[in-house]
């Protein structure tokens, strides 16, 4: 580009953004009021129209191979992962024309029901103390917990049955902190679950925010946040955006991993969600995370506080 052609850039890209607005606007008096000539302008949107081309030929390609490999995400999500594997950096609204285009669109998400049913006669009921406080400018300042059930087998089998998983998230790098699965949805689950996490961050006294579950309220479990130091933190009864981050969570993971598949074994659905939760920390960028995955921002944390 010429040092005429780049000084009046900004002509002409008003201009061209003008006339896409308002198609009755006159080329040639848009040319004489910015003291530009006619030829000038169109000799720059002709060459700029092609290179527009070939770029969106571009970015189809790559849109293509990733909706093949992940045809839950939408078209935010798609563009997001171009940026971050790709390092093709366009706005929302470019990825969404092309998707239209080539009629992508993600799978049909599923409904998930969040709401636990609170135990009937809590031991102990904690305050709200996270308070839909949902960021967290540390590591291990704010963590929040929940169980969520996952079937296996189909109705021909005969080796039907259910799983229990039990996470914690840093609501700092929304990484999953400590995950456990059993058969049942116990205490001994959510137990293991917290001192799984302790013993992977060992002196961490973040708030740790649950619902009203039966395992939350007992004593025993009380017990062990006092031993830890910690403070304790419940959603109110029957509101489920109190716990947001990990009902998100939820319906993330199950939309992606879970509504579209069969498991006929028990093995075959462990197996899906430890690769999912794998993927979900190291390789699934994050918009709120700054187009980064959960791994990837708790290193840069770590950095930071190093």
């Amino acid at each position: 580009m010429t040092l005429k052609s780049t000084r009046h850039l900004d002509i002409y890209i008003a201009i061209k953004e003008l006339t896409e607005e308002h198609p009755d606007y006159p080329v040639s008096r848009l040319c004489k009021l910015g003291h530009i000539a006619r030829a000038s302008y169109y000799k720059w949107k002709n060459r700029q129209d092609n290179e527009n081309d070939a770029l969106n030929e571009h970015i189809a390609k790559e849109i293509e191979k990733i909706h093949d490999e992940h045809p839950d995400m939408g078209y935010r999500r798609i563009r997001d992962t171009l940026e971050h594997d790709y390092n093709i950096n366009v706005n929302d609204k470019r990825i969404l024309r092309i998707c239209r285009k080539k009629k992508i669109q993600s799978i049909i998400k599923h409904r998930y029901n969040c709401c636990t049913k609170p135990a009937s006669d809590p031991a102990y009921i904690a305050e709200n103390v996270l308070n839909r406080e949902f960021h967290a400018d540390a590591l291990n300042e704010k963590w929040v917990t929940d169980v969520s059930e996952f079937k296996y087998g189909t109705g021909e089998d005969k080796a039907k049955g259910k799983i229990y998983l039990s996470v914690i998230l840093d609501l700092c790098d929304r990484r999953p902190v400590a995950y456990v699965y059993s058969d049942h949805n116990d205490n001994p689950l959510v137990f293991r679950t917290f001192d799984k996490a302790l013993s992977e961050n060992p002196g961490a006294t973040p708030i740790f925010h649950s619902d009203r579950g039966y395992q939350y309220t007992s004593k025993e479990f009380r017990q062990k946040i006092i031993n830890a130091g910690m403070k304790q933190s419940m959603s109110r009864v029957a509101h489920c955006i109190d716990n947001g981050p990990m009902e998100g969570f939820w319906g993330v993971m199950k939309r992606e991993m879970y509504y579209t598949r069969k498991f006929r074994t028990k093995d075959d659905l462990i197996q899906a969600i430890e690769k999912y939760l794998d993927y979900y920390t190291t390789k699934r960028v994050q918009r709120n995370l700054g187009v980064l995955t959960p791994l990837e921002y708790h290193k840069m944390k770590l950095l930071d506080a190093a």
